[in-house]
């Protein structure tokens, strides 16, 4: 999964004498909050974002009027409030990389660029939040078995050949390791077969469940008990 198919492509973006009036107003009619600052040759240069607007306006503290502060953030321009060091990555980066960066430096956006520093898209918290339901097939139609994990060579293999025997395609799947539980697997099928039929046919065959779970073509999600 590449930062590419995840990305806003081509975000909205301002030069650095935009006054942050015109800045705000731009996030809140587009409805996001951050806002990537360029030069004339579409470089990036800088960052803005609400909660900077907030913070270098003092907007929550300020004993200024709604009108003195209206005034004085259309007089100002983006230039002076700025993120310089801005935290960047490339398109073709794994989707994974743009999460443990953000988790890294703690924040919540990256501006994806290409090698002469031009902006090319956008990525955030909630893309890569999505980027990880789909890839899990959260929200699509099928059951998600979650298993007890052999950690040998040929586990997957067995489920593989059990699923494709009864006319079930495995459309996603993962690992992950466990302090409490060890380590569990996650598969996700569709397939004409009911989930009942599947799941006595895999316990028969050796395998141990932890939960099964059905989201149907109405986006019903149904948890069986094992």
């Amino acid at each position: 999964m590449y930062v590419k198919d995840h990305m806003t492509k081509e975000p909205v973006t301002v030069t650095k004498d935009t006054k942050i009036s015109k800045a705000v107003d731009i996030m809140s009619k587009g409805h996001f909050h951050r806002l990537p600052i360029v030069d004339e040759g579409g470089r990036l240069i800088g960052l803005v974002t609400g909660g900077l607007v907030t913070e270098k306006s003092g907007a929550n503290a300020t004993s200024l009027s709604i009108y003195e502060l209206n005034y004085l953030l259309s007089k100002t321009k983006v230039e002076d409030i700025m993120l310089t060091d801005v935290k960047t990555i490339n398109q073709d980066a794994f989707i994974e990389e743009a999460a443990q960066k953000m988790l890294d430096e703690g924040i919540s956006v990256l501006p994806v660029i290409d090698d002469d520093n031009h902006v090319l898209g956008i990525i955030t918290e909630k893309d890569i939040f999505q980027a990880f339901t789909d890839l899990l097939g959260y929200k699509h139609q099928g059951t998600r078995f979650v298993f007890q994990c052999d950690d040998r060579p040929g586990f997957f293999a067995g489920i593989a050949q059990l699923l494709a025997d009864n006319e079930a395609n495995m459309e996603a799947m993962a690992v992950y390791h466990t302090k409490a539980r060890g380590t569990e697997a996650v598969v996700k099928a569709t397939g004409e077969i009911s989930v009942k039929s599947m799941v006595d046919i895999l316990v028969n065959a050796g395998y141990k469940l932890n939960n099964v779970t059905q989201t149907t073509k109405f986006g019903t999600i149904k948890t069986y008990d094992l």
